[in-house]
């Protein structure tokens, strides 16, 4: 038996889940288990497992052994055992990687690619941190099997040089690899792959404009199944805000935000502060976004206490901080959206949305549609968006379904995406 092991690590989450792999049948790879560990760095973490295609409880426990990814993972693979699956059948961990600098495609980990990912760390340091960690454990536990690296700015390789090229030195920018890279692409690979079987079309004739919308967030113009712009940059802190992250902002602003100076940034060097790298990462990756706003990183929660009506006058003003952060969020999106409308010069066929408020916020969702309109988009059907989590299938329509452009949801998975990718590369199978 041929088993794949597909692990997402989060900045303080694991997804796994285990495939079986059928050589006649590569590209259906067979989901056998999934779990999932959430706060791990608050103990107790909430570990859940749930069998599909094996004989087992399903369990969903509090455990205080997990500290940090690594023992995340080896409790999973405790579990795994006593599920009695046979740990040699796994050839392959796939790992999700969110930054791979210049590797455009899936690489197994050697001692050369691990140092490379793990000098990237710091262009993705709210993940790629944690996926070297359970890379590590991974090759320590699992010694037999091949441990390979699927990186989410992969599928963006091919962005336009005016996209993916920003207004600096270029000799510097070569040299350095200062440009933008994209992320969330397993995401963006699974949704166009889905949306194309759904609208019976082949993949690289799909004009989409896909949201990714979770903790951390980002869209994505896809023509005819290639990316040609994203939200996220050189690193995925650009473009939407996130649950931590700032998104946009003028470059300028952290220099003011940490000034001791009372009037904001000064030159004055008596009263001027060297801003480190690291603290201004950490303040815009770490300590801005919907919780900075709100006091909470769950936009569910955010959505509850919001006025998501739509804006009788665009001009209104609000004191409520949960009503700002969801109108932020939500002007944020249309930006792209209208920016995104006009680079596939009006020919889309579908707004996807997907991530786990993309995938759950009934109010976005219905926000978003309503602004859209007027770009041709088909209006959100109350019912079905409604009903969109008791919708059997990847894809769920909740357009009125009148000929105009598709709204539609898309249940993406990250996991099933490496374990075909990884099941398709024949390279990994010799």
């Amino acid at each position: 038996m041929s088993l794949v092991l597909a692990v997402n690590a989060g900045s303080s989450s694991l997804k796994i889940s285990l495939f079986r792999r059928f050589a006649d049948n590569a590209a259906y790879p067979d989901l056998l288990l999934s779990s999932s560990i959430s706060s791990i760095f608050a103990p107790p973490a909430k570990f859940k497992f749930s069998c599909v295609a094996l004989q087992h409880r399903s369990l969903n426990e509090k455990v205080d052994s997990i500290h940090d990814h690594a023992s995340a993972f080896t409790h999973f693979l405790d579990r795994l055992k006593e599920a009695s699956v046979d740990l040699m059948n796994i050839k392959h961990v796939a790992h999700r990687v969110v930054h791979g600098g210049d590797y455009t495609s899936p690489v197994i980990i050697s001692e050369e690619s691990y140092h490379y990912i793990k000098r990237l760390s710091d262009l993705a340091p709210l993940h790629n941190g944690s996926a070297l960690s359970v890379i590590e454990s991974a090759i320590r536990t699992l010694p037999h099997a091949k441990s390979i690296a699927f990186f989410d700015s992969a599928f963006h390789k091919d962005l336009p040089a005016h996209v993916a090229t920003y207004a600096i030195n270029q000799q510097v920018a070569q040299e350095r690899g200062l440009k933008k890279y994209g992320f969330h692409g397993l995401s963006y690979a699974f949704i166009l792959r889905a949306v194309a079987a759904h609208l019976n079309k082949a993949p690289n004739t799909l004009n989409i404009i896909a949201l990714h919308i979770g903790s951390g967030a980002s869209m994505c113009a896809i023509r005819n199944g290639q990316s040609i712009d994203t939200s996220m940059g050189l690193t995925p802190l650009s473009g939407l805000p996130g649950a931590t992250r700032a998104g946009d902002i003028d470059a300028s602003l952290i220099f003011h935000y940490t000034s001791r100076s009372p009037a904001g940034m000064s030159h004055d060097p008596s009263i001027s502060k060297d801003v480190k790298v690291t603290e201004a990462e950490d303040v815009l990756n770490f300590k801005s976004g919907w919780k900075a706003l709100t006091g909470t990183a769950d936009f569910k929660e955010i959505t509850e206490k919001a006025d998501t009506r739509p804006l009788s006058d665009p001009m209104c003003r609000t004191a409520d901080p949960n009503t700002l952060a969801f109108r932020i969020m939500l002007d944020r999106i249309l930006h792209f959206a209208g920016a995104y409308h006009l680079a596939l010069h009006g020919d889309v066929d579908a707004l996807v949305f997907a991530g786990g408020v993309g995938e759950r916020s009934v109010e976005l969702r219905r926000a978003v549609g309503e602004s859209v309109g007027c770009l041709g988009f088909a209006g959100i059907d109350e019912r079905k968006n409604s009903q969109v989590n008791d919708e059997e299938g990847v894809i769920v329509d909740i357009g009125r379904g009148d000929g105009r452009k598709r709204m539609l949801v898309c249940h993406t998975d990250e996991q099933l995406e490496m374990a075909r990718e990884c099941s398709l590369a024949n390279e990994f199978w010799v």
